[in-house]
């Protein structure tokens, strides 16, 4: 791949997008942004006059993702890299939350971020190169109580990820699954939706976690310009790992995570193994 790419990144208008667009476009390289709102567009094609490209897609609107891509590919040129970054945390105990808000939590997810892939996947297999990087979340390797579905939904993606990659590895396209640990974005703040509380029984265990989340917003340890950065390296690398976290907040829970499934394999081997045939 040569040292100047064009990025498409899903969701710029803030957070992770918007640092790696940022970071990319001093870089050297051409960036095409999605964003829902028509100020948000503006706004992102005023970072660099000749290599900031905004379009309008909401990942969700799935019929209308391969027209966008085209059109991208005939006007600014071959996509070499889609960066998988729109999505959105919704924290809601799952007994509490509606059918709608977790179908709407995967379908952002999960299934816009498919919808993308299939969109660039033609093209990058037609030229044998390509980088796919999913922004995924420590919570795809990791649970947290209140944030079930969008476990789910990162925990789907990882997967997804990873089994894409071993379909694609023959044509040079390499997948990376990102998974962040806590960063000052707002994540937690004004972009989480909030399922209201309705279960007295849970009050005890989950009000002091939602507290606790939405004191740290915004002082999080993680820096999400530090974050672009390692992700551009990862998008330069000859070998991107299929794996990467950031933060060591992700990096000592997820080791505590892969630990403790250890530990549960271990103590029920002889059962595992009891229905062999």
């Amino acid at each position: 791949m040569s040292s100047s790419k064009t990025l498409l990144i899903t969701g710029v208008s803030s957070g992770f997008g918007r640092a790696l667009a940022q970071q990319a476009l001093e870089a050297g390289h051409k960036v095409v942004g999605t964003v829902r709102q028509p100020d948000d567009l503006m706004a992102f094609e005023a970072l660099h006059a000749s290599r900031a490209f905004g379009r309008r897609l909401d990942v969700t609107e799935w019929a209308s993702i391969d027209a966008v891509v085209a059109e991208i590919e005939s006007t600014v040129g071959p996509i070499d890299v889609l960066v998988n970054n729109a999505g959105y945390g919704h924290e809601g105990l799952l007994e509490e939350s509606s059918m709608a808000d977790i179908r709407r939590q995967f379908d952002v997810n999960v299934f816009g971020g498919v919808a993308m892939i299939k969109a660039v996947l033609p093209a990058m297999r037609q030229r044998r190169q390509g980088r796919i990087l999913n922004i995924t979340s420590m919570g795809g390797y990791i649970t947290m109580p209140g944030i079930t579905d969008y476990c789910g939904s990162k925990f789907a993606m990882v997967g997804v990820s990873e089994a894409l990659g071993k379909e694609l590895r023959p044509f040079n396209i390499f997948v990376t699954s990102v998974a962040p640990g806590s960063f000052r974005t707002d994540w937690a703040g004004r972009s989480m939706v909030r399922t209201p509380r309705s279960i007295a029984d849970y009050d005890a265990s989950f009000d002091p976690i939602r507290k606790a989340r939405l004191e740290k917003s915004g002082k999080q340890l993680g820096d999400p310009i530090k974050a672009a950065a390692a992700i551009l390296r990862v998008i330069d690398a000859e070998q991107p790992p299929a794996h990467l976290l950031l933060g060591s907040d992700a990096l000592e829970l997820v080791r505590e995570q892969l630990q403790a499934l250890q530990r549960d394999i271990d103590a029920w081997e002889s059962l595992t193994r009891s229905t062999d045939g």
